[in-house]
């Protein structure tokens, strides 16, 4: 962990710059027995979508870990950059999750394809809330305390009526129809961007039509077919790279 987030909600109590949190919680375990931190050592800490701040440790008691806030640091913004991608197996969306907000996407969008399992988007993951985890562990492992919005649509359909607006540029990786490499794409650092990218089995014929007439442009990561979390760590490296952005 690059830096200890929390949301505000989950502080025991916030007087000024003082702050306590529970001495159980796992953040509080990982800075005394993963960093080895103690009273008087600084740490990186941070409110979720708020702000950054270097914090000094006071020291625990018997049921609260305090510490003060010495120093207000920068927070970045999210990258403007859309990920969409198809419903897979919990396990693989986990690592996408993860990794999309350590790259700093600024929403995902996770989409039940025609050729995807239907049983994905009803998954255990989503139901407990327990995706929020891996979002938050992104966003320490990057260092800030932005985390990407996440939101859900049952088909492609709905998804690209949702985001039909002409303020983006649209990209479908596809290694059916795709012309040109993703790497040769123009853009600009300040361009909101879609990059959508399918599931194990790929997009339909009737969703590439769909994309087709939204005015998606097919692009390739070469000519190997990738995983879809490979293609969706790769594929928004490249797309930040083109920006400028990495």
């Amino acid at each position: 962990m690059n830096i200890i987030l929390f949301n505000e909600s989950e502080l025991l109590s916030k007087d000024g710059n003082l702050i306590k949190v529970d001495i159980n919680d796992f953040r509080v375990k990982h800075i005394l027995n993963i960093l080895n931190l103690k009273k008087g050592d600084l740490f990186n800490f941070g409110l979720v979508n708020d702000s950054n701040y270097k914090a000094k440790i006071l020291g625990p008691d018997s049921k609260a870990f305090c510490f003060e806030i010495v120093e207000s640091l920068p927070c970045e913004n999210l990258y403007p950059v859309v990920l969409a991608v198809s419903q897979v197996r919990p396990i693989c969306m986990k690592r996408i999750l993860r990794e999309a907000v350590t790259l700093g996407a600024s929403k995902i969008a996770l989409i039940g394809t025609d050729l995807s399992e239907k049983s994905y988007q009803n998954a255990k993951l989503y139901k407990t809330g327990e995706y929020k985890d891996y979002l938050l562990n992104g966003a320490m492992q990057s260092g800030s305390c932005m985390i990407s919005s996440v939101c859900f649509y049952g088909d492609v359909d709905s998804f690209l009526l949702d985001y039909s607006g002409h303020e983006y540029e649209k990209i479908v990786l596809d290694n059916v129809e795709g012309s040109s490499p993703l790497s040769q794409v123009e853009t600009k650092s300040s361009n909101k961007t879609i990059l959508a990218i399918g599931g194990e089995r790929g997009w339909s014929d009737r969703e590439r039509s769909l994309f087709k007439a939204y005015g998606y442009n097919s692009k390739l990561i070469g000519s190997r077919i990738l995983r879809t979390e490979t293609a969706c760590s790769v594929g928004l490296g490249v797309l930040l790279s083109k920006k400028n952005l990495l």
